[in-house]
């Protein structure tokens, strides 16, 4: 055993951890499975598993307004998962957390309430390449919509920001600066808290999407100072369909909702109707509560095996994963920056990334391919899109020579 696998076994139990999801035991044709798309999304334990089931077994019920037993013990159960929420992240208070469907919601619930209450035309809107389109067209709809403009932070060829570019565009036009904390695509770590500071000095807010970064670094908020943030459960062990929009008091209550209907109204007459006040302001219609649940019980989880562990081991495995895919002649990696998460977007070369995907497949093993939802990256690196393997704390070493051995494989395969 490398030194690089002692140290993370001594402190990180991979294989006991594993036991936990029920999903890695089975074989994916005829090969025991391996996971390698946590990006798109995790897989879940099994004590998330059993607290959505004991909620629909014991007390499935619609939440608030309800007199009866079992509408108070999910009501209570829903807001608790608010509370773990809120201290998961060190939000100020709990009506700062706001349930979304995922991330996807959660930018689009910003741009269009913050949008319409602060843009102009003439304002600008700030983004970087490298994001996911759900931090691209909503932006690009509400600068449509107000006549404001939307302007693009570029990245450089080893897939950082340039951040001198993200400099120069910085002006008292810009209102709000949307930039994803890791690349789902390059697994670049953006450095968030001096962006924040930097779009502070001259004005603008700042949205967070950490869609890629919740289930590997602790986050703070309040030390952060993000004016918002983003997440989706279904990327941090918990259920899908299921996030969190995280906004300072003060901007919440001066945005416009997104939907209406449900809990997010106070009064209705035919004349006028008045909202609820946070968190259910933002919160329409009947809300995933067993989503909220499950949400609250990976939190759990992950904070019973410990961030900083998770973090370690995660670092250690994707160390050695980097040293293993370097090694093969013909790998071509995407993004090598400097500040990188266990996220490696590839081709290999004179190869189709959907070729090597299905073929990997067969092997037993799940890679995401395409352009994964981040076409104007792909057209800044000029490729059709990539093979990408993203890691999780349940992931192991051997996995990972596996995959070395089974990429050798395909290579010859399609050579």
């Amino acid at each position: 055993m490398n030194a690089i696998t002692e140290t993370a076994v001594n402190e990180f139990n991979a294989a006991q951890v594993r036991k936990d999801f029920p999903i890695l035991e089975q074989k994916v044709n005829g090969k025991p499975l391996v996971y390698f798309d946590n990006g798109a999304t995790t897989q879940k334990p099994i004590q998330v598993i059993n607290a959505v089931e004991d909620y629909y077994k014991h007390y499935n019920s619609n939440v608030h307004r309800g007199v009866h037993t079992l509408s108070r013990l999910a009501t209570d159960a829903y807001e608790e998962a608010r509370l773990t929420v809120q201290k998961f992240i060190n939000a100020k208070s709990a009506h700062e957390i706001i349930f979304t469907r995922g991330t996807t919601t959660g930018i689009n619930t910003v741009a269009n309430g913050f949008g319409r209450r602060y843009l102009q035309s003439g304002d600008e809107v700030l983004i970087s390449t490298m994001e996911h389109h759900a931090n691209i067209v909503p932006w690009q709809m509400i600068c449509e919509e107000r006549g404001a403009t939307l302007k693009v932070i570029p990245v450089l060829d080893n897939g950082e920001l340039d951040y001198a570019a993200f400099q120069s565009l910085l002006n008292p036009k810009v209102k709000i600066v949307a930039i994803t904390h890791i690349s789902n695509v390059l697994g670049t770590i953006n450095p968030v808290e001096k962006i924040i500071q930097d779009a502070h000095q001259v004005g603008a807010k700042t949205l967070i999407d950490a869609a890629q970064s919740i289930q590997h670094h602790e986050i703070d908020v309040q030390k952060l100072d993000c004016d918002f943030l983003c997440f989706s459960g279904h990327k941090i062990y918990a259920p899908a369909g299921i996030g969190v929009l995280y906004g300072k008091e003060e901007m919440l209550n001066e945005m416009p909702p997104f939907e209406f209907g449900g809990d997010m109204i106070r009064e209705v007459s035919f004349e006028k109707t008045t909202f609820n006040v946070l968190p259910y302001k933002f919160e329409a219609g009947t809300p995933n509560i067993e989503g909220a649940i499950g949400l609250s019980a990976a939190i759990k989880y992950i904070q019973n095996l410990g961030l900083k562990n998770i973090r370690q081991y995660e670092e250690n495995l994707s160390e050695y994963a980097s040293q293993r895919l370097k090694s093969l002649h013909f790998y071509r990696p995407i993004g090598d920056a400097s500040e990188k998460a266990g996220v490696f977007s590839f081709l290999i070369n004179g190869t189709h990334p959907t070729d090597v995907g299905t073929l990997l497949d067969q092997f037993g093993i799940a890679v995401r391919t395409g352009h994964h939802c981040a076409q104007p990256l792909m057209h800044r690196f000029e490729i059709p899109g990539t093979v990408r393997v993203s890691l999780a704390f349940y992931n192991a070493h051997d996995e990972i020579d596996y995959l070395i051995e089974c990429l050798q494989k395909v290579e010859k395969m399609l050579a």
